[in-house]
């Protein structure tokens, strides 16, 4: 068992190749979905204001009311 893992004078390449691989792909697989977010909270800040430019007697969602 310990001469297949080992893989003969090579195993410290291929465990260290195979977790480079899946380290990329782990981080392959979850860019994405983090550039969705970041983008998608981009949008409502920037609708939050446009909205508040079109209402220039309004106060910003920001500023507290007395």
């Amino acid at each position: 068992m310990s001469g297949s893992l080992a893989m003969g004078a090579y195993g410290f390449y291929v465990w260290t190749a195979f977790a480079v691989f899946f380290i990329v792909l782990l981080i392959d697989s979850l860019a994405p979905v983090a550039r969705r977010r970041r983008n998608l909270r981009d949008l409502r800040a920037r609708l939050v204001r446009q909205e508040n430019r079109r209402r220039p007697g309004t106060p910003s969602s920001n500023e507290s009311h007395p």
